[in-house]
């Protein structure tokens, strides 16, 4: 999760209006605690920012945790539980599996997903552009509708390229996907 990422759902936490003297309750539900050195420094610019915009843990919000610490299976469980502590906004991280467990778990309560790793293909929301429903979020790999165009702007820039690379980590099978997805952009 990145801090970029966290500090953008504090924005639009910040274009809320504050009620005087209403607390409300933030839930984040992610694979692993801020242990670790990088997720640590992620989850503090994320309350970094919430501090920079009035929001302040103890006084005006509330911030509940649930971790799945690796166990995919949990995410389901734990977004129900976070959905009964009735939060005013969910954070889901990583996207994919926190997202979709969150969105399994409530229709009504706003999530924030962050790095979804293809929101559209994993049904997570119905576009980049339009989302629909109670859910949105942050991706950094994303789908057919944008490679296309990320091609066609290439072509603009370089109009006498012929072909193109891509390099992929491979650890997840999604990501796989994306050079099938290149071959059959348009372009």
């Amino acid at each position: 999760m990145g801090g970029l990422g966290l500090s953008a759902i504090a924005v639009s936490l910040a274009a809320e209006a504050q009620q005087p003297g209403r607390v409300y309750r933030i839930g984040v539900l992610s694979n692993a605690p801020p242990t670790t050195p990088e997720v640590s420094r992620n989850w503090e610019a994320f309350r970094q920012g919430l501090r920079e915009r009035g929001w302040v843990e103890g006084q005006n919000i509330v911030i509940e945790s649930r971790y799945a610490e690796g166990r995919l299976e949990r995410f389901s469980s734990l977004a129900v539980e976070l959905v009964s502590l009735k939060p005013d906004l969910i954070v889901a991280v990583p996207g994919t599996w926190a997202g979709r467990a969150a969105k399994r778990a409530t229709s009504t309560i706003p999530i924030v997903f962050v790095y979804g790793f293809d929101p559209v293909g994993e049904g997570l929301v119905a576009s980049l552009a339009r989302p629909g429903g109670n859910i949105t979020g942050l991706t950094v790999v994303v789908g057919q509708q944008i490679v296309g165009k990320q091609l066609e702007l290439l072509k603009e820039a370089v109009p006498k390229v012929s072909r193109v690379a891509t390099l992929a980590r491979t650890i997840r099978e999604r990501t796989h996907q994306r050079p099938r997805r290149l071959q059959r952009a348009p372009g």
